[in-house]
């Protein structure tokens, strides 16, 4: 809500939207259109070079309007060329969004929360605890400063050719600002991302998961980690809300009609002795039959105070090996940007806990060994 005398944060706004605040103040819709190309397309920030509107509606946006930006704080490049920007989005709590480049794409990770609501035990971001959702903002924001950040370091902005949602933080449990934050992202007007180069990453919200299915046509990863509810009670508690059976169905109705998914993406961490055997890969193999998917074998990325291992490079080729065997694509994820902490699961940030679970993360962790060996 805009109190009196407060501008208006415009940045995050999805063409709808903006186009109703344009024509609550007797402007023609079309309005919308223009802003965002100057905003997201051609990065342009200044209302007053927005030469196409007039003098009259420039003075306008100047006085009743505004671009939030959160405040790049610090910038990193790994030795195999990934690059980490700190962003500050309010006086307690920076986030951290991670820029992937390969041959044929460049990968934008992007943040949906201060620290995370969930409590996965082998993620650097739970650890931190969680203090508030990302405002839409907030999450476009991080595109539009990478793009800029990326042009001032000699590389083109067109470098980003795909955003995931795997940064800091459970995307559906921000479900509004997020989807708000994807149709600005996936406006040909703005940043042009097609269905299949927008990337959500979940850990089984699985009312949501529904929800997303109507809202929006995007590319769908789960975080499993584990192929059977015991285990994955203790690697990601959110399954004891939604345990393994109510997850699977909902992956299935996600695919299912007019949407168009060719498949799902399940994102497994490999542990060493916890999750990583050939009867774990077994398991998942008779878990995933029949659902159009493909498997993301993410080797463990250590973080301070962690117990967990990464497990061997043969112990996790033999996982993979059963699931190819099953006719099951498996992919396994090459670690990158480990050396500043920007691999999957290290984003950590700096967040004021309000959720205090970092007291009892280490307890959670042991408990998983303990049942586990």
């Amino acid at each position: 809500m805009t109190h009196a005398g407060e501008k208006t944060d415009l940045l995050g706004l999805p063409r709808e939207p903006l186009a109703a605040w344009f024509e609550a103040r007797g402007e023609k819709p079309f309005r919308a259109r223009q802003l965002i190309k100057w905003i997201h397309a051609r990065g342009v920030t200044d209302f007053s070079q927005m030469t196409d509107l007039s003098k009259a509606l420039r003075g306008r946006l100047a006085a009743e309007a505004e671009l939030r930006f959160p405040r790049l704080v610090g910038g990193q490049v790994s030795a195999d060329g990934t690059r980490k920007w700190a962003l500050r989005v309010d006086a307690d709590n920076v986030v951290e969004t991670v820029f992937i480049p390969e041959e044929r794409r460049g990968t934008l990770c992007i943040s949906s929360q201060v620290g995370c609501a969930l409590d996965c035990t082998f993620c650097a971001t739970a650890r931190q605890g969680f203090n508030r959702n990302l405002t839409a903002s907030e999450i476009v924001a991080q595109v539009w400063l990478a793009r800029n950040a990326l042009s001032e370091a000699g590389l083109p902005r067109e470098a980003i050719t795909n955003v995931v949602l795997m940064g800091m933080g459970e995307p559906l449990l921000n479900f509004r600002n997020v989807v708000a934050a994807l149709r600005l992202l996936m406006d040909d007007d703005a940043y042009g991302f097609g269905k299949r180069r927008v990337t959500l990453s979940t850990a089984g919200v699985v009312p949501a998961m529904d929800r997303l299915r109507e809202a929006l046509d995007v590319s769908l990863a789960v975080s499993l980690h584990a192929p059977d509810d015991a285990l994955r009670d203790r690697l990601v508690p959110l399954n004891r809300k939604y345990p393994i059976a109510e997850l699977m169905a909902a992956c299935r109705r996600f695919l299912e009609g007019k949407h168009r998914k060719h498949s799902i993406t399940f994102e497994y961490v490999m542990l060493d002795g916890i999750n990583d055997s050939e009867s774990h890969a077994r398991r998942l193999a008779r878990l995933l039959a029949g659902l159009p998917s493909k498997v993301n074998l993410i080797p463990f990325n250590p973080f301070p105070g962690t117990r967990y291992r990464r497990s061997p490079d043969p112990v996790v080729a033999r996982f993979a090996g059963v699931l190819q065997d099953k006719g099951i694509l498996t992919i396994t994820r090459r670690t990158r940007g480990g050396d500043i902490a920007a691999a999957c699961g290290q984003l950590a940030g700096h967040v004021r806990d309000r959720a205090r679970r970092a007291q009892h993360f280490v307890r959670i962790e042991e408990a998983c060994h303990v049942q586990t060996l």
